[in-house]
């Protein structure tokens, strides 16, 4: 969780760069509610997603944070 920095701009600002995530409640608002922590963005990784993607992902929320804050 980034303090004062919404889940929601942070996926729209990793759009522009052409970096797919989700943000929201993900189907579990109960839960998150519970936990305290409200939305999220969330990225989805696999076996076939390459290193540079990784790396591109973290630059992108680096970048998306420092817009933000």
């Amino acid at each position: 969780m980034v303090q004062g920095v919404h889940p929601h701009d942070i996926g729209t600002l990793l759009d522009t760069r052409g970096i797919a995530v989700r943000s929201g409640y993900h189907c579990a608002q109960p839960l998150l509610d519970y936990l305290g922590t409200g939305p999220t963005t969330r990225a989805s990784l696999a076996v076939y997603n390459t290193h540079d993607e990784v790396e591109q992902l973290l630059g992108g929320v680096s970048h998306a944070i420092g817009v933000l804050r």
